[in-house]
């Protein structure tokens, strides 16, 4: 089938590793043709250009920033996009037919290029449902129900759920937040498309020997907790702060925060002014790199706001599991993964902002190693049943 891909994501080489290229390439594997259609933001000063890669068709559309930008900015890149994408779609693809349609949360705003898309090929069309807008950000108090942001974006959501002929929600209770706000949706077009990875053979690393260990100037004596990814409001950066404040009472454990996001700036202000010894800030590393690192530490941490309604389900466990990581989880009580994770035995949970029972956590987990080890083999075997990209290729392709 030729297949379009329509993300925010920035796509430029297939080879690379992430949930969409994993899954890109499993297409190809399957014998499909993919074409990608991504963003450059204006930030980067490119031209829209198409070219190919690692056996796919790219489409790179300049925008508005999108993304670690402003909420003014981003809204109406948001909502500008799926005028530019129909416009480099039609200058470049116009005559390509398209079989399967394929795009994800976020955004929002591609119904018009889907409706097109569909209308001139009569192509099947699948949503994977990474995140629930603009619930979420009605949750975070971005802007409320009564507002008229709210009842622009939330048209546009629902529109989306109508004209995808299958929704593919990252858990069960994904399914269940859909089914219940949105009675209109047939339930019989949504099943579970989680996040997932190719799964490689990732080797940890020797904590104490390790020279990047050393070159960042982390301790190899201490239980290394890590938390990686975007430091924004959707992670309750306030718990966040409080627990690298609690931890400063112990000796032997060891908070490492790599990430960037709207939060990173408040982030840095608290390290520079509290000059912490048991944490560290690190602003970028290399996506290998940042594997390394996630291979040296023994414990991987995952942040949300308590304050979600709806249920996320983070990208970010997904390294923690193939390294083989027990995980701790602050989270909100309306997401399934700290159950998941707990029930199979990979992960414990509390909701963000009891820093009583989080501390108990943390201690929990410094003082057993084998424990922890068990329960990182729990995590493996769990990312092996359920998180690959034949499982998510699986969810889509029965469908067509």
């Amino acid at each position: 089938m030729n297949i379009i891909f329509l993300t925010l994501g920035r796509i430029s080489n297939v080879t690379d590793s992430g949930i969409y290229t994993d899954l890109i390439r499993e297409f190809i594997r399957n014998g499909h043709s993919m074409y990608i259609v991504t963003p450059v933001e204006r930030r980067y000063q490119q031209s829209t250009e198409l070219y190919d890669n690692g056996g796919a068709h790219i489409l790179r559309v300049k925008t508005l920033n999108i993304q670690k930008t402003s909420y003014v900015e981003k809204g109406v890149g948001m909502l500008l996009l799926e005028m530019q994408y129909l416009r480099a779609i039609n200058k470049y693809w116009r005559y390509v037919k398209f079989d399967l349609i394929l795009y994800s949360t976020p955004p929002i705003t591609f119904n018009k290029v889907i409706c097109t898309l569909k209308k001139r090929w009569q192509a099947k069309t699948y949503l994977m449902l990474k995140d629930i807008f603009p619930q979420n950000a009605v949750d975070l108090e971005l802007f409320s129900k009564n507002s008229i942001v709210y009842k622009l974006f939330r048209k546009k959501e629902e529109k989306l759920y109508s004209i995808s002929d299958c929704i593919g929600c990252t858990s069960p209770a994904n399914i269940e937040f859909v089914r219940l706000h949105n009675p209109t949706v047939n339930p019989k077009k949504m099943d579970i498309c989680p996040n997932c990875v190719e799964l490689v053979d990732r080797i940890k690393g020797d904590k104490k020997q390790s020279p990047l260990l050393k070159k960042l100037n982390i301790p190899t004596d201490k239980v290394l907790f890590i938390y990686g990814g975007n430091l924004g409001r959707p992670q309750g950066i306030d718990f966040l702060l409080e627990v690298l404040k609690a931890n400063e009472k112990r000796s032997d454990s060891f908070f490492i925060v790599v990430g960037s996001g709207t939060e990173y700036d408040r982030v840095k202000s608290w390290y520079d002014a509290h000059k912490p010894q048991n944490s560290c800030l690190l602003s970028y590393l290399p996506k290998e790199k940042y594997n390394d690192l996630v291979g040296l530490c023994d414990v991987g941490l995952v942040l949300l706001d308590k304050r979600f309604t709806v249920p996320n389900t983070p990208s970010r466990i997904l390294p923690y599991m193939e390294y083989r990581l027990p995980m701790l989880m602050a989270i909100d009580t309306h997401t399934d993964i700290g159950s998941i994770a707990l029930n199979n035995g990979f992960g414990l949970w509390t909701e963000s902002g009891d820093i009583e029972t989080f501390m108990d956590l943390v201690e929990y987990m410094v003082e057993d190693e084998q424990r922890r080890t068990e329960m990182g083999k729990k995590g493996y075997k769990y990312l092996c049943e359920n998180y690959t990209v034949e499982k998510g290729y699986e969810a889509i392709m029965k469908n067509f």
